[in-house]
């Protein structure tokens, strides 16, 4: 074939609401996206009762009569919230029933009260899975659906904008992607109303350089493609910023300033996301056939790496992951909550209503706000826009960390991110859904260190003031069943998850039903034993967090690699003395009490050695020989994943994408 003869990228489209042939991006059609400044957790406390006390009493804004699902999820949320505080309080009464009495009082109602507020929380996540797996098995009337748009036409001016925002990444993994992404939404025969923007925050001289070398590279692709097949491309843009401020969010809010003007829509990808073009499809026609929804959310899944590390987090979230999503579905319905990516949003009220302003103050709490998605989400429903979840909308995937030691690199950052957003939690106006979002995305880390203060507090009292001295065979046969109870109820969702592949037929997708056990007893085992690290590591980035020390952003890797010994010990190491230290104090005082801190601490000696066996390559393939860990995508994976796992390993296949299907995995 003579390459010469093809057309070049800027020829791929004539039509005059395009802009070929403006280099790296099209003109810039300016818009205006001004933050509002933060009222400030004090002064709307202040404020709200001033209002309160003047008969003015404020709440969320009214945007006309309920609608139904509005009056189905206000039924819910008294179910959910019922339930939940009802088993809190029969735990904690329980638990303080069967509490010894102490020599330092005060000491006991504090173990008391981490007890209920450890309760509540437990509760709260079974009671989410519990009506997840209703959802899945029964259904939701309520739920935003792709089914319902499946098929319908998209209006010509319904055009939108894909972005994908990148910083100093792997570059030919993100192009692969960007490519199976691209070709996927041209067979879909809509490539005309989607134009895809790569906004590049990248500092680093060389990856700039393969960045753009990979756009040039891609935009002669899809050309070569559209003469192949005399079907439209999407159109391909780079903008490198030179003024990188508020990263991500800033990003985006660049673009909306520059372009936003242009488009009625906006995809916002991350640098690991991989969609198909029917998932992008059916989110511009959800949009369009729900003029009210400010955000339509996916529920992306995680698929890609092939360490054990990673799989076993792809495996929990495809089996228990799910349920999660569903439930929070379930009682959220139109006040859900955005991930920040594989999400389209309705350009003009981000733009008019979203924009984020610093938080006043110093330290760690102050300045730009990191995790914006949840306050994005807020202040849409704030403005009377509805934000949904459409979890039966498939083709929406992102890649998990390849080790613990990534996933804790990314877990640093959201940390920080969730505590400053319960800053936010008293803004006026805003749902009480989302203020209670605001208040679980902070509690999601913060249980880490009242998790370690009330086992550090447990195992002192029963040193030092308990009649029982830590002898489990003179213990209470009820504080035993409550204990037991406790257990269960954290890991009751992972039987649920299993339970509903197994009702729902779908056992072979995960390799057979052996499989499918033995998949999830790896993967509780591996949950047990790095819980302990994972609640060390959040309870020292809240620690961080809260005494403002400096926070280096960097985006966690996107490829998969052994992690080196060396690399894991400089880590772990020095925690791993230092519950070594724990252990032989306490063993002086009374050797029967370490029975209470080996789950803890014996997990915490092996970090080290966990970390770098669960992130081996062989090891991970190995478990997939056997079918352990599998998921439908891997299974049976859909062709746009197939195409990017192709593009990334560089073995290019001969035939364009054909309209999605799966494809049986053999790698």
């Amino acid at each position: 074939m003579n390459l010469d003869n093809l057309p070049t990228p800027a020829a791929i489209v004539t039509d005059d609401r395009r802009h070929p042939g403006h280099g790296t991006a099209p003109p810039v059609h300016r818009g205006s996206m001004v933050p509002l400044p933060w009222r400030g957790f004090w002064n709307s406390i202040a404020t709200a009762l001033l209002l309160r006390l003047g008969g003015q009493a404020r709440t969320a804004a009214a945007h006309g009569p309920a609608q139904p699902w509005q009056r189905a999820a206000a039924r819910r949320r008294q179910v959910f919230i019922g339930l939940s505080l009802a088993s809190t309080l029969a735990a904690t009464l329980l638990f303080a029933r069967l509490q010894p009495v102490y020599g330092h009082a005060w000491l006991g109602w504090l173990q008391l009260a981490l007890f209920a507020l450890l309760s509540a929380w437990v509760v709260t996540g079974f009671m989410t899975a519990v009506m997840g797996m209703w959802v899945l098995l029964r259904g939701d009337r309520h739920a935003l659906s792709a089914r319902s748009v499946a098929g319908h036409a998209l209006a010509p001016d319904a055009r939108s904008a894909v972005v994908m925002p990148i910083c100093n990444e792997d570059v030919a993994t993100v192009f692969a992607g960007l490519r199976a992404t691209c070709e996927s939404l041209a067979a879909t025969g809509q490539a005309r109303a989607f134009d895809v923007f790569v906004l590049s925050d990248s500092s680093e001289p060389a990856t700039i350089a393969a960045e753009r070398a990979a756009w040039e590279a891609l935009r002669l692709q899809l050309a070569t493609q559209a003469a192949q097949t005399q079907q439209p491309q999407p159109e391909v843009y780079y903008r490198l910023r030179r003024r990188r401020t508020q990263r991500k969010a800033g990003n985006v809010a660049d673009f909306c300033r520059r372009w936003g003007r242009d488009y009625r829509y906006m995809v916002v990808l991350d640098a690991d996301s991989v969609m198909s073009g029917e998932c992008l499809v059916n989110l511009a026609r959800l949009m369009e056939a729900h003029p009210r929804a400010g955000i339509i959310q996916t529920a992306s899944q995680g698929v890609g790496h092939v360490t054990l590390h990673a799989r076993a987090q792809q495996f929990a979230a495809r089996v228990t992951g799910r349920l999660f999503t569903l439930g929070m579905q379930y009682w959220q319905l139109g006040e859900s909550h955005y991930f920040g990516h594989n999400a389209i949003i309705r350009i003009a009220p981000f733009m008019r209503h979203c924009a984020l302003a610093p938080l006043a103050g110093t330290g760690g709490l102050s300045g730009s706000i990191l995790s914006h998605d949840f306050v994005e989400a807020a202040l849409m429903r704030r403005a009377g826009w509805q934000v949904w979840l459409a979890a039966d909308l498939d083709g929406s995937y992102e890649q998990q960390p390849p080790d613990l030691l990534a996933e804790l690199q990314r877990d640093r950052r959201w940390c920080q991110g969730n505590l400053q957003n319960a800053r936010l939690v008293a803004e006026p106006g805003l749902h009480p859904v989302h203020r209670a979002m605001l208040v679980t995305g902070a509690m999601a880390y913060l249980s880490a260190p009242l998790w370690l203060v009330f086992i550090t507090l447990g195992t002192g009292l029963w040193l030092t003031d308990s009649p029982l001295v830590a002898d489990w065979r003179a213990l209470p046969g009820e504080l035993l069943a409550l204990w037991a109870w406790t257990l269960c109820i954290l890991f009751m969702p992972r039987v649920l998850g299993v339970l509903a592949v197994v009702l729902k037929g779908e056992q072979r997708q995960f390799g057979g039903a052996a499989s499918l056990l033995a998949s999830a007893l790896l993967e509780s085992l591996l949950a047990i034993l790095q819980a302990p690290i994972r609640m060390l590591a959040h309870s020292l980035f809240v620690l961080v967090a809260l005494t403002g020390l400096k926070l280096d952003w960097k985006s966690p890797p996107r490829e998969a690699a052994a992690v080196p010994w060396k690399d894991a010990a400089a880590r772990f190491a020095p925690a791993g003395l230092a519950v070594a230290a724990l252990a032989a104090g306490v063993a002086l005082l009374d050797a029967r009490a370490l029975v209470w801190l080996l789950p803890v601490a014996l997990p915490l000696l092996a970090a080290v050695p966990l970390t770098v066996v669960t992130s081996q390559l062989a090891l991970g393939r190995s478990a997939r020989e056997r079918r352990w860990l599998l998921i439908p995508e891997e299974a049976w994976a859909p062709r746009v994943l197939r195409r990017a796992w192709l593009h990334a390993s560089g073995r290019v296949p001969l035939a364009p994408a054909a309209p999605e299907r799966g494809l049986r995995v053999v790698r």
